[in-house]
């Protein structure tokens, strides 16, 4: 149940398989609902040491349909770590619990680009900066 600073290669090696795998699953299921211009990509998997649970990161765009895929995952969760379990019956003794959240890194940048690029320059407009409280 412990997430490791280091990664034996078995996690890695799991994870990569993982990664791989539940991509696939949920791309497969966005197409079959019918789905029509969101992207969802599996940006990270982490397994804990005992190799029971996954993390699973998701980079969704666009960013604003995140949490309406993230609730929709969710509620068919058991069903993907059933076909996932059925693509790595050969190589995963036992499958592990899958957990999944939105990998926000890509608006992250996004946002920092922007800031960056000048357009909300507080310089200019002072007013994007908070007030300072006085003591």
């Amino acid at each position: 149940m412990y997430f490791c600073a280091m990664e034996t290669n078995r996690q890695k090696k799991i994870a990569g398989v993982l990664q791989q795998d539940v991509a696939d699953v949920i791309q497969i299921a966005l197409r079959e609902a019918g789905v029509q211009g969101i992207l969802v990509s599996v940006t990270k998997v982490t397994v804990t040491t005992d190799l029971s649970i996954a993390k699973v990161y998701m980079s969704i765009f666009p960013h604003q349909e995140g949490e309406k895929v993230l609730k929709e995952v969710n509620a068919v969760k058991s069903q993907i770590k059933h076909k996932v379990a059925q693509r790595t019956k050969h190589q995963l003794r036992r499958m592990p619990e899958l957990s999944y959240f939105i990998d926000d890194s890509l608006e992250y940048i996004s946002n920092i680009e922007e800031a960056v690029k000048g357009k909300d320059d507080p310089i200019n407009n002072p007013e994007l900066l908070e007030r300072r409280k006085k003591k």
